[in-house]
């Protein structure tokens, strides 16, 4: 993960977020972190190519995005290699923004000028090489609503784990600035959800709306753990596939192992999925059982 990022939340305590920003929040960071693996093996991958599994989570924004991308990179103090890396961001970028359908508004800020400098350290940019000339800006300012993230500077040494760290901040920033969802409606709960609910809280009636949604969400958290460390060794076991078959040399075996990494990460993106999903049926039932609409309660 890239160390010079910030972060600039807006000023609602966390306590009281919405537990469907949390669910956001939360699957996001779960996919990043498994997603490392697969960004590192596809280092040599043509410029821009964006992972399905990031093409999927960028598709499915639950908010506008805007990014401003500085390149600020004055010739005498940014080499050859850094002008080239810089671009390679910027065709990332490109995808990004394609993959998102739209709900990524992106702006290039890449005329070296002193009012351009200003707004990169007023958005959080760090500046650097300051011993060669003029100085450089090269990281992202990125917002949604109130909520912002920097990625203060951009560094070849990062490469590999760049399109994961990009992908959790946009995720970051744009589940915190979603407006809340309203409870779906069910029309007939299953007996396991009521059960699971009367087991969180065995007496509905002396729990409120936002104490339930603290109680699920601390319950959702905890089974996200626990679908963390489990395909976590499964995410492992098909990272270990892939280094195995790069150093085999076997075009084959690697594309194998690869699609065996893809697929590890996908399932679990989809057991999150699950998981966010029957956080939002225990709400809405929750709901349900306290107006007296639903059996079951105790």
């Amino acid at each position: 993960m890239n160390p010079n990022t910030t972060a600039s939340p807006a000023p609602t305590p966390a306590t009281r977020r919405s537990p469907l920003v949390l669910v956001a929040i939360a699957f996001g960071l779960g996919i990043g972190l498994t997603s490392f693996w697969f960004h590192q093996s596809q280092a040599g991958k043509a410029g821009g190519a964006l992972s399905e599994a990031d093409k999927n989570l960028l598709s499915q924004l639950p908010a506008p995005v805007n990014i401003r991308y500085y390149s600020l990179l004055p010739a005498g103090s940014a080499d050859a290699s850094l002008q080239a890396f810089a671009g390679r961001v910027m065709q990332l970028l490109d995808a990004a923004q394609i993959a998102a359908g739209g709900k990524i508004q992106l702006a290039s800020v890449d005329t070296v000028a002193e009012t351009n400098a200003t707004a990169a350290s007023a958005d959080g940019l760090q500046p650097f090489n300051l011993e060669n000339g003029d100085a450089c800006y090269l990281g992202l300012a990125i917002a949604s609503g109130n909520n912002k993230e920097a990625l203060a500077r951009l560094q070849p040494e990062w490469e590999p784990a760049l399109e994961s760290d990009l992908v959790r901040a946009i995720l970051r920033v744009a589940a915190a600035g979603a407006p809340p969802k309203p409870a779906p409606e069910i029309a007939k709960p299953s007996p396991e959800t009521i059960a699971a609910i009367n087991r969180l809280i065995p007496d509905v009636s002396a729990v409120t709306a936002e104490q339930a949604s603290q109680i699920f969400s601390a319950e959702y958290l905890k089974q996200v753990g626990v679908v963390g460390a489990e395909m976590e060794a499964q995410v492992n076991a098909a990272a270990q596939l892939v280094v195995q078959a790069q150093a085999s040399g076997s075009a084959a075996d690697l594309e194998t192992a690869q699609k065996k990494l893809a697929q590890a990460q996908v399932l679990q993106g989809e057991k999150l999925k699950l998981l966010a999903a029957n956080l939002q049926i225990q709400l809405a039932v929750f709901q349900q059982l306290k107006a007296g609409s639903v059996n079951g309660a105790k």
